[in-house]
């Protein structure tokens, strides 16, 4: 479950860092695209310590 969640959260991160680059209709999502990225580092350090 938890490898689910870290997976979507990096493909949303793709999708809003290279997102409107490529098709300009995706709007600019700031800070959002960090935070994102922050959340999926954290979820996988707790997944190599095994907690979760």
């Amino acid at each position: 479950m938890l490898t689910w969640i870290i997976v979507i959260l990096l493909v949303l991160w793709l999708l809003g860092y290279f997102g409107p680059s490529v098709y300009s209709g995706i709007p600019r999502s700031g800070n959002i695209v960090h935070v994102l990225l922050v959340i999926v580092v954290i979820l996988i350090i707790l997944r190599l310590l095994g907690i979760g």
